[in-house]
């Protein structure tokens, strides 16, 4: 039977060695219906049969993984964590599956990349190009988005690798980083923006017109916000928060509105006559960007193509610079 209290003893590698696949599927989806008649159903298992696997699971681990409620289940600290460990071990295996699958029919396995907008997209997009090349049944997905949302991603294995920045010195101790490059920055408006043709407006001149910035999260608003905060001053107009740099450049274009944007993002819609560059005195550089993998699991034979590939591409860049 299983305890409301840990014994205090650790457990045999016998004993966790009877924790199946089935076990970990069980734990999985109840995990998240909190509920053993949802869980039984999707089991396509009977509730006494359900509740039946639960105790055994408990009786494995000698420990109570769940608080009985009268409408639900509710996990305890340890059945966080075994929730956690038979998630990521049934994601684990699904890569198998998969990879293997395709490996099987000739393939050469699937590559989830995270990645930020910006100077990293454009290195992306050039390493994407040369991996096709190298590995043409590569199956790629990308996934754009901020570093804070990405490195969670990468945490529950729903991507292999990103291209980002720490957001937290903590996640040093979970994750590798691997400098790629640094990155520009520019202070963007639409062509009709009265400080179009300005020469060096100053901070306090910025701060009364509206802005377009991105959510607070991101290493982009930490730059923004320290510029001003800086000076003691704040902004006064209208803010509009927002990660999606395509909606930003249509409120660009409608409006006064002024952003902060990585100069690689911007520079083919300045050149087109779409934006047009504030020509403000003021920090220019974003924290470098890098390659982020799990520290301590060696890299699949997809994720260190990747890498190989996309860090020659920043050395010949460095190099050319």
């Amino acid at each position: 039977m299983s305890s409301d209290k840990p014994s205090g003893k650790p457990l045999a590698v016998a004993q966790l060695s009877r924790l199946r696949f089935r076990h970990l599927h069980f734990l999985d989806i109840l995990g998240r219906t909190r509920n053993l008649r949802l869980t039984a159903e999707q089991m396509h298992i009977t509730q006494p049969a359900a509740t039946k696997v639960l105790m055994d699971i408990e009786e494995m681990l000698e420990s109570r993984l769940f608080d009985r409620l009268p409408r639900g289940m509710r996990p305890n600290e340890l059945g966080l964590f075994t929730l956690r460990y038979a998630h990521a071990a049934l994601d684990s295996h699904r890569k198998f599956v998969d990879e293997f699958s395709t490996l099987k029919q000739g393939g050469h396995g699937h590559l989830t990349i995270g990645a930020i907008s910006g100077s990293a997209a454009h290195l992306l997009i050039a390493a994407v190009a040369e991996l096709q090349r190298l590995r043409p049944l590569l199956v790629l997905k990308i996934l754009e988005q901020s570093s804070d949302q990405l490195i969670i991603w990468l945490a529950e294995r729903k991507i292999d690798v990103m291209i980002g920045r720490f957001t937290d010195k903590s996640q040093s101790d979970q994750f590798q980083y691997e400098r790629l490059a640094g990155e520009g920055l520019q202070i963007t408006a639409g062509v009709h923006h009265p400080l179009r043709g300005v020469q060096a407006p100053g901070l306090l001149e910025l701060s009364r017109w509206p802005w377009i910035l991105y959510p607070t999260s991101t290493a982009l608003r930490k730059v923004s916000d320290d510029i001003f905060s800086s000076t003691g001053l704040s902004l006064t107009s209208g803010i509009v928060e927002t990660p999606s740099f395509l909606f930003a450049i249509e409120l660009m274009q409608s409006t006064h509105m002024l952003s902060l944007q990585p100069a690689a993002l911007v520079d083919k819609y300045v050149r087109r006559g779409l934006l047009t560059r504030i020509a403000a005195d003021l920090p220019d550089r974003m924290p470098d960007f890098g390659l982020i993998t799990l520290r301590d699991e060696p890299p699949s034979t997809a994720v260190q193509a990747f890498t190989d590939v996309i860090r020659n591409l920043a050395e010949q860049a460095i190099a050319t610079a």
